[in-house]
């Protein structure tokens, strides 16, 4: 286990995701959303070849977006109070 060097040694480890786990938690969640995508895609309009082009510009835009939110949320404390909490 690191120090936990990047936060200054603040955040425990057992508390902390690698970089590698957070892009394989998005990469298989866009399995899903995507799959979920080209299905509500195809159900509406019928058509495979638009509902697999849409599924395709849509499972590259958010891997990339969830990465960056996944990495941003870690910049907070965990034990972060948030609405009174």
């Amino acid at each position: 286990m690191s120090s936990g060097a990047q936060d200054g040694g603040n955040t425990p480890e057992l508390f902390k995701d690698s970089r590698t786990r957070s892009l394989l938690k998005g990469l298989t969640w866009r399995v899903v959303a995507t799959a979920t995508t080209i299905g509500i895609v195809w159900a509406v309009t019928g058509d495979t070849r638009i509902a697999l082009e849409i599924g395709a510009i849509e499972v590259v835009a958010k891997i990339l977006v969830y990465y960056v939110h996944e990495r941003a949320w870690q910049l907070l404390p965990h034990n972060l109070k948030l609405f009174g909490g």
